[in-house]
Formats: C-alpha cells, sequence, structure tokens
C-alpha cells in the first residue's frame, strides 16, 4: 500500500472538514450563538485546515493508488474525518465525552442518524447545522465529491468511487468517473435545494428547512427538534419529506435520466419496481394493521403515520411522527424487517439493498426450480439481462456476511443493554444506517444511557453499514498488508 498517496489524498477532506467549520462558525454569529460557542467553531476549523494542511505539505509528491489505497483511503478517511467532526461538540461543550463526541459525528457522517444529545431546543444553533451539514456531506460521499472537483484523482478516482459509493455496483453515466461524480453530486444539491425551497412555503423558517433538507435528501434523519418532524405538526411538512424521503431512497442515477427527459427509465428498472412495490405493500398493511388495532382513531391518521414512517424506515432516513414502539407487534415486525432492507442501489439509503435482496431472491427461485427439475438450466436475470454467476455468488456472500456480523454485534451488545429488543434493534438501527431502533433506543429515547464500550461497537456497526462492509472488512486480512 502506498501510504504517502494515501495520507496525500485524506488531507483533501480534512481540509473541506475545516471548510465546513468555518461555515458554521459563520452560521454562529448569524444565529448569535454565545462566545463560547463561536470561539469553539473557530478552534475546530483551525485543527481542521491545520490538520489538513500538515498532511498535504508533508506528502507532495505524485500520486500513484491502487485497489487497495482505495478501500485505505475511503475506510482511513471516514475515520480522521470522524475525529476531526467531533472537535466542535467538545470545545463548545455541548458533550463533554469523547466517545460521545465520536458516536455523534459517526452517526452523523454515515447518515445514520442515532443521537446521544438531547433537549435539542438548547443545543446552539451552529451544532444543530453542523450535525445536518456532516449527513449531506455523507449522503453522496465526500471522497466522491473529492473526486467530483480535484481533476489530479481520475488517476485513482474509480477505486474510492467504487469504495464509497453504496450499492452492489458503481453505475457510470459517461467513461470519465470524475463526470459520473460532479453530475450525482448536482442532482444531489439540485433537490436538496428544491426540498429546501417547498419546506420554506411551509410553516418552517430557513434554518429548519435546510438542516431538514440536508439530512432528508442524506437518508440520515437529524433533526433540529426534539420531537422530530412531529414537532412541527404539518401535514405539509410529512408530505414533502414523506416524498423526498422516498426519492432519496432512489438510484440517483435514474434520476438523472429523469431530469435529463427520460423518466421512463424508472417504470423500467426492476430494482425500482421492486422498491416501490414493497413500499406500497408495506404503507397498506402496516395503515390497516395500525387502524384495525385501534392504534389510531381514524384511517387518515392511521395512513398518515403508517406512510411517514414506512417510508422513514425503509429508506434508513429515520425521522419521526410517531412512536411506533408502541404499534401493534405485527406492524413492528414489518418495521424490523424495513431495517435490514434499506433503499435502492445507488441511493443515499442504508440497509442491504433492494438489489442485492432482488438479486437472492431471484436466485432462491433458481435453485427451488432447479430442485424440481435439475437437468434445467436456469439464469437470475434481471429484467432481460442475465447477471453473472460470480455478482450473484458476491451479493449472496454479502447477505451472509451481514446477517453474520449482525448476529455478532448483537451477542455483544447484549452486554451493555437492559434487554434483547434494545441490544438487537440497536445494531440493527446503526449497522442498517437508520437511527432509532426499539426498546431503550425507541424513537422517543436516544443513545445516551448505551455504556461507552456498546457505543464504540456501534460506532463500527455504522462505519461497517455505510461503507458496505468488504471496504473495512478487508483491513483485517493479513494479504491486504502484504507488497
Amino acid at each position: 500500500m502506498n501510504f504517502r498517496s494515501v495520507i496525500h489524498i485524506i488531507a483533501i477532506p480534512a481540509l473541506l472538514m475545516g471548510v465546513a467549520l468555518a461555515v458554521c462558525w459563520g452560521v454562529s454569529v448569524l444565529q448569535g450563538d454565545p462566545a463560547q460557542v463561536q470561539s469553539g467553531m473557530v478552534w475546530s476549523a483551525g485543527i481542521g485546515l491545520v490538520c489538513g494542511l500538515l498532511m498535504w505539505v508533508t506528502t507532495l509528491g505524485a500520486v500513484e493508488l491502487k485497489r487497495r489505497d482505495g478501500f485505505a483511503i475511503v475506510t482511513l478517511g471516514w475515520i480522521g474525518m470522524t475525529l476531526i467532526g467531533s472537535v466542535p461538540y467538545m470545545l463548545t461543550g455541548v458533550l463533554t465525552d469523547p466517545v460521545d463526541a465520536i458516536f455523534e459525528t459517526m452517526s452523523g457522517l454515515t447518515t445514520t442518524g442515532a443521537s446521544v444529545l438531547s433537549d435539542l431546543e438548547s443545543v446552539p444553533a451552529t451544532i444543530l447545522f453542523w450535525r445536518s451539514l456532516t449527513q449531506w456531506f455523507g449522503g453522496m460521499g465526500v471522497l466522491v465529491l473529492c473526486v467530483a472537483i480535484l481533476p489530479f484523482l481520475g488517476v485513482g478516482g474509480m477505486q474510492i468511487y467504487q469504495a464509497e459509493m453504496p450499492g452492489p455496483s458503481a453505475d457510470r453515466l459517461t467513461p470519465r468517473i470524475a463526470s459520473t461524480a460532479k453530475l450525482l453530486w448536482g442532482v444531489y444539491v439540485l433537490l436538496t435545494l428544491v426540498e429546501a425551497l417547498l419546506l420554506m412555503a411551509g410553516p418552517m423558517g430557513w434554518f429548519d428547512a435546510l438542516c431538514h433538507a440536508f439530512t432528508t435528501m442524506s437518508t440520515g434523519g437529524f433533526s433540529t427538534r426534539s420531537d422530530s418532524i412531529a414537532a412541527f405538526d404539518s401535514v405539509y411538512i410529512e408530505t414533502i419529506v414523506t416524498i423526498f424521503m422516498f426519492v432519496a431512497g432512489v438510484n440517483f442515477v435514474l434520476h438523472f435520466r429523469a431530469l435529463s427527459g427520460r423518466p421512463v427509465h424508472y417504470v423500467r428498472d426492476r430494482e425500482f419496481v421492486f422498491y416501490f412495490a414493497v413500499w406500497g405493500v408495506v404503507v397498506i398493511f402496516t395503515t390497516l394493521n395500525n387502524w384495525s388495532s385501534m392504534s389510531y382513531g381514524s384511517f387518515v391518521d392511521s395512513f398518515r403515520a403508517s406512510a411517514f414512517t414506512v417510508t422513514s424506515i425503509l429508506t434508513t432516513t429515520g425521522f419521526c411522527t410517531a412512536d411506533f414502539d408502541r404499534w401493534h407487534t405485527a406492524s413492528r415486525i414489518c418495521l424490523i424487517v424495513l431495517m435490514f432492507l434499506g433503499g435502492c442501489a445507488g441511493s443515499t439509503s442504508g440497509g442491504i439493498k433492494m438489489l442485492r435482496i432482488y438479486i437472492v431472491w431471484k436466485k432462491l427461485v433458481r435453485d427451488v426450480r432447479r430442485f424440481v427439475q435439475p437437468q434445467g438450466v436456469y439464469h437470475v436475470k434481471l429484467g432481460e439481462t442475465t447477471i453473472p454467476q460470480e455478482v450473484v455468488t458476491h451479493v449472496t456472500g454479502f447477505v451472509l456476511i451481514f446477517v453474520a456480523l449482525f448476529t455478532l454485534a448483537t451477542l455483544l451488545m447484549s452486554f451493555w443493554t437492559p434487554d434483547l429488543i434494545t441490544a438487537f434493534s440497536s445494531v440493527a438501527a446503526t449497522l442498517g444506517n437508520i437511527g432509532p431502533g426499539l426498546g431503550e433506543v425507541g424513537p422517543t429515547r436516544n443513545y445516551a444511557a448505551i455504556a461507552s464500550e456498546g457505543k464504540i461497537l456501534l460506532v463500527m456497526c455504522m462505519l461497517l453499514g455505510r461503507l458496505e462492509l468488504y471496504t473495512v472488512l478487508v483491513f483485517f486480512l493479513p494479504s491486504f498488508w502484504r507488497k
């Protein structure tokens, strides 16, 4: 591994974090935060910029990247950004425990949305803005942004892009990976601005609208209010957020093609159709189940809460308008299943991803047909396209590793949580980058009561979930470190 080149590239997101913190200082001044908070943001920005410059200057030279370097850049880069991003929580006095600060920052960058903060109304505005901004950066990927804006990364851009972009495949819109990254980030920025403007047209000020637009399009779920979206008690706000959560769970390549005048690609894409079908079926089921079980007084109220919550959990956003921990058991089981599914490949959602679930389902159907007719020749297809066997094997392996890591992490979390439901759902919510779980980490609670050891484990789960397992797991292979 070329350590010099790896450190040189990691310096870039460190510098970007420093610049972003400087912007947050400007927000702090604009919002009239206390002097201690403003001073803390200035020092945080300085630390980020100095660290980035030192790494950059001391490693100047030719940048030569191989595939393993891409994995190292992404994994070490995210860890470095988390350490820098945790500094403002400490220097402003919002959090005093370093583990809590790291937990909150990793939750932001991985768009998990699990929080240790309570009474958000008393948290300084600049910290609320910083939380939202970390999720927005993490949604499409800070290093993918670097690939888009820095031409010299073209030589190793594909390695970084493939290691950071969520999903079993990294779609390319153009032959040049930097152009693809620019187009995807362009769509991301456009949709974020549109949502922010629509929210401002309702009962939201510019600050809340911008923060929630950041955390909706990134499917992050951090809010500026302790009661999340429920605090606004607005059908209009819930409708806009629901629509954009659903949109954020779709492959951004499809959005680009739709904006280019080819919306027909939505209905032609098997993964999108599968995603829409799962969403629709679960919304209908939870609406009817919650209504019949008297969880809500009217069908309309049941539909309103069910549609929002199902969209939030399926897309791994984590916004809340209802205490779904009190729902009927069948509805809660549906939500637990959705925690594992996630949105589409190439979206900002977490989870296993719909494309992988679809491929595994088609493989199971093929295996059953082979059992009935052993002499038959059957292929796993995505529409009319035959999926290569190595891709099917890779996807199946991913799902098995995901389940194995979930089981192991749940076993470990049982030592630091009061009950099985809390251990189970906290791992599912962090490994799937969702945020709220059930039990002691339910939608009306947070992760503050979890022991420090448990929080460190959940931080690892967040990173593994966001970087799609393999990017992090390769670090534990002895062959990765050999020349």
